[in-house]
């Protein structure tokens, strides 16, 4: 997994006994042996995790800090870890006690950071025992044996794994307003860990929660959070063991809290994400918080370990919780309704046109519009909805096309556009599927079309001229709403100037998987009667163009088997747009993820491939997309998100697979 760039790591929470270094060594020896079995490559156990946090003045007798000194060496000399692992501990220096952290690799000692800011109020005593780290003096330590770098300038950068540079905190440098892992992510660091001893208050979980996935967030980068247990002292506080691990503003593994025995909590961080967000984010780079750093090399054995401690969502478009989806699709909705108001108020709130084929898409545009005209109090008979069936519309769209315009209360119209069509190809010469239209009525081509084989169907210039005549009437009908996705618009699944333009589409930035509950979400949130059964109905269709005739015995026009299932394509367009993935990390990471339905690895890489030809082929279309709102974190759009030249080659990532 290394050569994907990702790294496991875990947080350590051991049992101990307080003021006891030899017992506390032990057990962190024993959590460093199991860390190693899971294929861990960074551990981090909690603030003081050789002494006990609350040992209070006893931290001012020195057998207590020789005897933690006497317990780090042996655990130097002993440990068959083989990453990087960092341990809590007094120190002293220059006459003053530090609350520290040390930092080893494979039996080395890489260097000591310091507390920096020690709590000296309500339930917490630091500063009664420890020195902050800015009263240091020496820029170096001799520490069991060893004579290493100390101070809070230090980050160590890992020379196997370039993406992976540690920043070390303690405790309280998390909880205040410019943390010290701020400052070492601008100065480059990648992965911070917190040696924490935070002790259980109401409500104070959920407030460390938010500030390690916060923290995360803001530097771009992964955090791991070890946290002292049940075992410290219960004088007048219990501590839960809490440990996380965050990445880039969300948690990605968490441990129960008052577990008495020790316990490890491991995830696989991706450090490319890190890379990603910072090469993209231009205002990362704060050169008024710039401090100078050390920077410490070392190495690590990388394990690789499967299988991936990570949870890789087939559908990231999708959330999979209930309660987060319905809230994710209220959300979308209301924007696209916010949206599309503006543009019509700033018009002058005219009528609008909008087609609607009784699939998912039109239906979804359909429903923002009528929701829209509630919200500027404008009647729904301005809403002019044309149903145009043609050559390879089926009965069941067309019918559910017909419901829901009478059901919404929209002015509609229905115009079969077959007439049309077979004017405009008469007047062009074209004989579609090898038919001359000589003499040919529309009944007379239609049956002819029913004895297609599935071989011989196919005909892009059929399908373009259906779709362009059906953009000319919205057109000419009035101020033409669009219906296309994302997706579509990815994959250039839309034919130039017809369903691939609109005057506004509120649909533009919304990837097809989530266009399916949001339908649902609004059929059961916001219609009822006929018009819910109608969207419920709508929502178990499969998708079509339908475009090309349905011959005797044919299963209408199927899109995913063109352009491949849609769950993959979204899974693609998400890790391509979002994170810059190349080809074989998606590779790997749709491996890892549990579709809903099962697919060979030859299967994902002949989609992925489709995919990505399709997307370099189709930015021509993408660089003239009407005005529309963004409503996630991947959007094509040439004002906002992605600006591609229409004649890119796509030969290196073809050759990545």
């Amino acid at each position: 997994m290394s050569t994907h760039n990702f790294l496991r790591v875990a947080a350590a929470s051991p049992e101990l006994r307080v003021a006891d270094p030899a017992y506390n060594a032990v057990h962190t020896l024993q959590l460093l042996d199991r860390a190693s079995d899971d294929g861990a490559e960074l551990v981090v156990f909690p603030e003081m995790g050789l002494t006990g946090y609350t040992c209070h003045d006893l931290f001012h007798h020195p057998q207590l800090i020789r005897a933690a000194e006497a317990e780090l060496g042996d655990i130097l000399e002993n440990c068959s870890f083989q990453g990087i692992a960092v341990i809590g501990l007094p120190v002293a220096l220059d006459g003053m006690l530090f609350n520290a952290a040390a930092v080893f690799a494979r039996g080395d000692l890489l260097g000591v950071v310091p507390k920096s800011h020690l709590p000296n109020y309500k339930e917490f005593y630091d500063g009664r025992y420890f020195h902050p780290a800015a009263h240091a003096v020496s820029k170096q330590i001799e520490l069991a044996g060893r004579t290493v770098p100390f101070g809070t300038d230090l980050l160590f950068a890992c020379k196997n794994l370039p993406g992976f540079v540690l920043g070390v905190e303690i405790c309280e440098d998390l909880w205040v307003p410019v943390p010290p892992s701020s400052l070492q992510a601008i100065a480059g660091a990648t992965v911070f860990v917190n040696l924490s001893a935070s002790n259980e208050v109401i409500g104070k979980a959920s407030y460390r929660r938010e500030l390690v996935a916060n923290q995360s967030g803001r530097c771009l980068g992964g955090y791991v959070y070890a946290s002292s247990g049940p075992s410290e002292s219960t004088t007048d506080l219990v501590f839960g063991g809490h440990c996380m691990i965050a990445e880039n503003g969300g948690i990605l593994k968490e441990s129960k809290r008052f577990v008495r025995t020790g316990h490890l909590t491991a995830a696989d961080l991706d450090l490319d994400r890190f890379a990603r967000d910072r090469i993209t984010a231009t205002t990362f780079a704060n050169r008024e918080l710039t401090r100078q750093f050390r920077r410490i090399p070392f190495e690590i054995e990388l394990t690789g370990k499967a299988p991936l401690l990570r949870f890789v969502d087939p559908h990231p478009f999708v959330p999979k919780d209930p309660g987060t989806l319905r809230e994710r699709c209220e959300e979308i909705f209301a924007t696209q309704v916010c949206g599309l108001s503006k543009r019509l108020e700033h018009i002058g709130k005219p009528p609008v046109a909008i087609g609607v084929s009784g699939g998912l898409d039109s239906t979804l545009a359909l429903l923002v519009v009528a929701k829209t005209f509630d919200l500027l109090q404008e009647p729904h008979s301005k809403i002019h909805a044309l149903t145009m069936p043609g050559f390879g519309t089926t009965e069941r769209t067309l019918g559910n096309a017909r419901l829901l315009m009478h059901a919404l209360g929209a002015t509609a119209k229905e115009i079969d556009i077959r007439p049309l069509c077979l004017q405009e190809m008469q007047a062009l010469g074209h004989t579609p599927f090898g038919i001359p239209l000589a003499g040919h009525t529309v009944e007379s081509f239609s049956l002819g079309l029913k004895k297609l084989t599935k071989a011989q169907n196919s005909d892009l210039a059929f399908e373009n001229v259906q779709a362009r005549v059906r953009t000319s009437l919205l057109m000419n009908t009035g101020f033409t709403i669009g219906t296309g996705d994302v997706s579509e618009l990815a994959l250039g699944w839309c034919t130039y100037n017809a369903d691939h333009m609109s005057m506004y589409n509120p649909n533009v930035s919304i990837p097809k998987t989530l266009v399916k509950f949001l339908v649902r979400w609004a059929a059961e949130n916001e219609f009822e009667g006929e018009a819910r059964a109608t969207l419920q109905d709508i929502t178990n269709t499969e998708i079509s163009p339908e475009l090309l005739p349905v011959g005797d015995g044919n299963a209408p026009q199927s899109t995913e088997a063109s352009v491949g299932p849609y769950e993959l394509v979204d899974f693609f367009l998400y890790h391509f747009l979002r994170w810059g993935c190349p080809p074989e990390k998606i590779l790997f990471l749709a491996s890892q993820a549990a579709f809903d339905k099962p697919y060979t690895g030859a299967e994902i890489q002949q989609w992925l491939k489709r995919f990505l030809t399709r997307f370099f082929a189709n930015q021509f279309k993408r660089s003239c997309i009407p005005d529309g709102p963004k409503v996630g974190t991947v959007s094509v759009s040439p004002r906002g998100d992605w600006r591609m030249p229409s004649d890119a080659s796509a030969k290196a990532w073809l050759d990545g697979l």
